[in-house]
């Protein structure tokens, strides 16, 4: 097994992922993902992936500002999308996740939405990691968390 600090994200990330058109409505994203199952699906607008609708999109902002299931899904679509390469490591996915407190990223090679990685994904790989995998995310957590708080920063 690969070291989880050196994993990349094309081995442990979904590679079905679905998508939708920004113009169509929040109750064809609702059915889309309740069909498949999934817990985000990407919004694209002219073929580009402009941003992600997450079921907590639903639960909150649907709710919050009293939206018709009619309206267009771009209106409660999480943007800028927060996106990573393939080719980058599993901790790089954990850091830009904390970072930029999101627990999804879309993976995207080329300008071309290629998977998505979770806050699951990480932590079901974590879950069959060796000790010594183990220890080394620990202790980058913290050095991370005490960069955060250091008075010498």
């Amino acid at each position: 097994m690969t070291a989880a600090k050196t994993m990349t994200i094309a081995d442990v990330m979904t590679k079905s992922v679905i998508s939708i058109d920004a113009v169509m409505t929040i109750n064809e994203a609702a059915k889309m993902m309740e069909d498949a199952k999934v817990g985000a699906i990407i919004v694209m607008e002219n073929n580009k992936p402009v941003g992600i609708v997450t079921d907590r999109d639903f639960a909150v902002k649907v709710a919050a500002h009293a939206y018709q299931i009619s309206a267009p899904v771009k209106q409660i679509m999480s943007f800028p999308l927060v996106s990573i390469n393939s080719d980058e490591t599993v901790r790089a996915a954990g850091d830009l996740m904390h970072d930029r407190k999101v627990r999804k990223l879309a993976v995207i090679d080329n300008g071309n939405v290629v998977g998505m990685i979770t806050a699951t994904d990480i932590v079901n790989l974590l879950a069959v990691s060796v000790e010594e995998d183990m220890r080394d995310m620990y202790f980058h957590s913290v050095a991370k968390i005490y960069t955060n708080y250091s008075p010498y920063n």
